[in-house]
């Protein structure tokens, strides 16, 4: 009875994934949505993301309709794409696909989705992002992020932090704690904008042209934040 009961909670707990994986759309559909993420999440700065945050940020992480469901066991998934500043230079590098996972155990039943948004602030955070893969809160220190114009003058420990995140859920922005999260590479996606296999780590060195779907989202960031404030 016992081992029934637990197959039972198991497979409701992974059908969530199954449903992630089919609900995927292409590649440069989520551009489009991380380009409207990043406008959106901006754009307010009463009660957005800093602007002085995104200012200093050496890279930017954004993952659209991240979703989150479970029975006893959580997890999350989502597939966004990361970009950094360019070298030496004013602008942003060509868009990485990046991979978000994670998993729970409490008391927690449903499912939801969240836009996401991550600020690497520091080398340190840019390095992880080079990796094949990193856990946020292990490999990587990472805060929620504080919003809204006078916020980061609030804070202190967090500006600490390789990452802050933030998270827009029902038109609402939030800080958001992604510990225990892990990020790596999304090679299948990187293929299909790119048309060959690229590493992150060439895409965001400056090594790859960006690809016609990502001019919105490129456009967007350097009307956002262009120059990097040292």
């Amino acid at each position: 009875m016992r081992s029934t009961l637990i197959t039972i909670l198991a497979a409701v707990a992974l059908t969530p994934l199954g449903l992630f994986a089919q609900k995927d759309s292409s590649a440069a559909d989520r551009l489009n949505a991380a380009t409207d993420v990043i406008r959106d999440m901006t754009h307010e700065a009463d009660k957005g993301i800093p602007q002085d945050l995104m200012n200093k940020a050496e890279c930017v992480v954004v993952v659209p309709n991240m979703k989150k469901a479970g029975f006893i066991f959580g997890a999350k998934y989502g597939r966004g794409f990361a970009t950094c500043r360019r070298h030496g230079r004013a602008g942003w590098s060509a868009p990485a696909a990046m991979r978000i996972e994670g998993g729970s155990f409490g008391l927690q039943i449903g499912g939801s989705e969240q836009d996401v948004v991550l600020l690497v602030m520091n080398d340190g955070g840019m390095r992880h992002l080079l990796e094949d893969k990193f856990t946020l809160g292990g490999d990587a220190s990472v805060a929620a992020g504080p919003v809204g114009r006078d916020a980061a003058a609030q804070t202190d420990a967090e500006m600490h932090a390789e990452m802050l995140s933030w998270s827009r859920s029902r038109g609402a922005f939030a800080g958001l704690t992604l510990e225990g999260s892990t990020l790596r590479p999304d090679h299948e996606a990187d293929k299909e904008l790119y048309g060959r296999d690229y590493s992150n780590k060439e895409i965001l060195q400056g090594d790859a042209k960006a690809p016609p779907a990502a001019e919105n989202m490129m456009h967007e960031l350097d009307r956002i934040s262009m120059h990097r404030d040292h």
